[in-house]
Formats: C-alpha cells, structure tokens, sequence
C-alpha cells in the first residue's frame, strides 16, 4: 500500500506524462502580425532568438511590408533596430507610416566585404532587438556564424537572400519565399517543429 501511495504522489506533484495527453507545439516564435502566416508556423511566427530567412525573386516584392510589423513592434518596445548594407537607402516616411521608430533605427553602410561580419556582431551584442542583412553568396559556413550569433544575442535576425539560394541548404531554422505571382504568396521551406505546410500562404496584402 506504501507504494502505491508513493506513486500517486510522485505523479501528482512530478511532470510524469502518462502516455495520453498530446505534446503541444512549441510556441517559441514572435508574432509576424499577419494572422494567417503565423498559424502556418509551428512556433507562432518568426524565430524570436535566430535567424530567419527570407527569399526574394528581386528587390522590392514585400519583403519590408512582411517584417515591417515585427519591426515596429520591436521598435516601440525600446529595442534597436539595425539594417546591415541594405541595397537602397530606406525612405523613412515610409517607415515612419509602418509604425517604426526612427530613433531606434539605425543604418551601417561600409565595405560590403565587412557586411556579414558586421551583422554578426550586432546579432551578437545583446542589443538589438531585430537585425537585417543582405547577403548576396553567403555560404553555410557563413549563414551558422550568423544563426549562432543570434541565438546568443536573443536577437531576431534577418537574412533577405536572392531566389536562386533556394536550393541550398541554409541553418536558418525558418525560411520563406516571397512568389511574386500574381497574387503574391509566400512558400514556407522549412520551419523548426513541424514539416512545411503543403500549401503557400496569400501574400498579406493579398489575403484580405
């Protein structure tokens, strides 16, 4: 009897499974601020402590407009934003109407060469609450030091890479392409916790 009164409390006040609830998914992302991408990530949205990877066909198809949200967000909860050799100079009325905050964002421009070393360090630092790069031939080895720099840092990193990387293998433990369409959509290609959903999700502006 002795042991079976030890049994109920070692199931009673120790986390034993029992073999009949099921594990809920990891919900370890922060919210993109589209509602419909969100439910198609097993963590609730973008890596929150990583790298993130977005590909695009060319410059300029919603890539802001997608991480605009979560940028702002960030932005207004005190965090620094920072853009690493961005290919233009960003327009900021437009990123002021995003909701971001100018005095939180900040801009490195200098030897293309020193980029992602650059971008590294920021993930790196513990201050930044989301950094953006562009690298253009980043290779594994590469796009790792920059995933481990941001799991260090607790920082949301951003690697915005050309369509034709899309065959590679990447260490971002999330990576989304932008289809230009039309309508615009975005194709998840690997996603941490879960296998990719089998469908694309309609691009934000196109969903409504």
């Amino acid at each position: 009897m002795g042991e079976v009164h030890a049994l109920d409390a070692l199931m009673r006040d120790r986390p034993i499974w029992r073999g009949r609830a099921p594990l809920s998914p990891a919900r370890d992302g922060v919210a993109t601020g589209f509602a419909a991408l969100d439910a198609a990530l097993p963590g609730q949205g973008w890596i929150a402590a990583g790298l993130n990877e977005v590909l695009v066909p060319c410059d300029g198809v919603g890539e802001l407009e997608l991480l605009w949200p979560l940028l702002a967000r960030v932005s207004v909860d005190g965090a620094q934003v920072v853009l690493v050799e961005p290919p233009y100079l960003p327009y900021a009325p437009a990123w002021h109407a995003a909701g971001v905050k100018l005095e939180r964002l900040h801009i490195i421009r200098g030897d293309p060469k020193e980029a992602l070393w650059a971008a590294e360090q920021c993930m790196r630092s513990g201050a930044c609450g989301a950094v953006l790069c562009w690298p253009q031939l980043a290779n594994d080895r590469a796009l790792r030091r920059l995933q481990v720099a941001a799991e260090a840092g607790s920082c949301s990193g951003f690697a915005i890479r050309p369509s034709r990387a899309l065959g590679n293998p990447s260490p971002a433990p999330l990576r989304i392409a932008i289809e230009p369409g039309p309508p615009r959509q975005l194709r998840v290609l690997k996603c941490r916790g879960a296998n990719p959903p089998a469908r694309p999700v309609p691009f934000p502006a196109e969903a409504g």
